[in-house]
């Protein structure tokens, strides 16, 4: 009775790949990403320069945004004033510099309100019974019937001049696209098996809304919230321009630019200002972009 040499022979462990950490993983994920979208770390770093310039304001200005100097009026850059001045004599640099300190914030707000507002509008909608969602979105449709840009204009003007009247009108212009989206996400999302689990080991409408229907909307969510706080800046600009933003001397980045159409020859008054908007716009873009391929199953590569 002879063995077989494979019966004999030692087993040898089996060779496998090695077994990285999660968090080792998730980070080589998050490079590899980074690597393969570089605007999103081009606008993170432009975004994340002028929250620190606009906090540290007082420190880095060279000039009082409010100081005037009249026989410094309408200087072009120079050592002294590297973005020139304006009319009044005021250095420009340092008014762009304090500009940061309102725009950025009233865009975050902005957004953060439209979102919530919006968000809620949009789940009660798609979680209700009919005769809600048709009225939701009834009242949802007639708001985005209207240009973004006029309805906020006519809003703001009949509130008046203001920044928080101005912050008022955008948010009433902003949320009806947040209710949509949220509405029709939580429309698709309500008739999986988990849900009706949830609901089959008793939880209530609110529980299974708040606890496992939102939760699951909120990348697409997260990603239009992203984009929209260039949006946000861009109208809030366009609105200081027309006078209808924060009122005359505050350091207003859409309000320089109006200022510096009276005075075409001297191209830094305007120029410097509109600079600023531009690459604050683009780099929410760019991460905007970044955030969707990352959450998007459909759009990511590498996470």
């Amino acid at each position: 009775m002879t063995v077989s040499d494979t019966t004999l022979a030692p087993s040898l462990p089996a060779l496998s790949a090695p077994v990285l950490p999660p968090r080792t993983t998730r980070l080589a994920s998050i490079v590899t990403f980074c690597r393969r979208n570089p605007l999103v770390l081009v606008g993170a770093g432009v975004v994340l320069v002028w929250i620190i310039v606009s906090v540290a304001a007082p420190l880095v200005a060279p000039y009082g945004p409010l100081t005037q100097r009249i026989q410094d009026r309408l200087h072009a850059p120079s050592p002294a004033h590297l973005f020139g001045t304006d009319a009044l004599g005021r250095d420009i640099l340092s008014r762009v510099i304090f500009g940061g300190r309102i725009s950025l914030p009233v865009g975050f707000l902005v957004v953060v309100v439209a979102l919530g507002v919006g968000g809620c509008i949009g789940a009660v909608a798609g979680f209700g019974p009919g005769w809600l969602d048709g009225t939701l979105m009834r009242l949802t449709e007639i708001v985005m019937a209207f240009p973004i840009i006029i309805l906020a204009m006519t809003i703001a003007a009949a509130l008046g001049p203001g920044l928080d009247h101005a912050i008022i009108a955008l948010v009433a212009v902003s949320w009806p696209r947040y209710a949509r989206v949220t509405r029709a996400l939580v429309m698709s999302v309500k008739e999986n098996e988990y849900v009706l689990a949830s609901r089959a080991m008793g939880g209530s409408e609110t529980h299974v809304l708040t606890r496992v229907v939102l939760p699951n909307c909120l990348a697409p969510a997260v990603v239009m919230a992203t984009l929209d706080l260039g949006n946000a800046i861009l109208t809030f600009s366009g609105l200081s321009f027309l006078g209808l933003g924060s009122p005359p001397p505050a350091p207003e980045w859409g309000a320089m630019v109006a200022a510096g159409t009276q005075t075409f020859d001297q191209w830094w008054v305007s120029t410097f200002p509109g600079a600023a908007i531009l690459t604050l716009v683009m780099a929410f873009n760019f991460i905007g972009d970044g955030v969707r391929d990352a959450l998007d199953p459909r759009l990511r590569r590498s996470l």
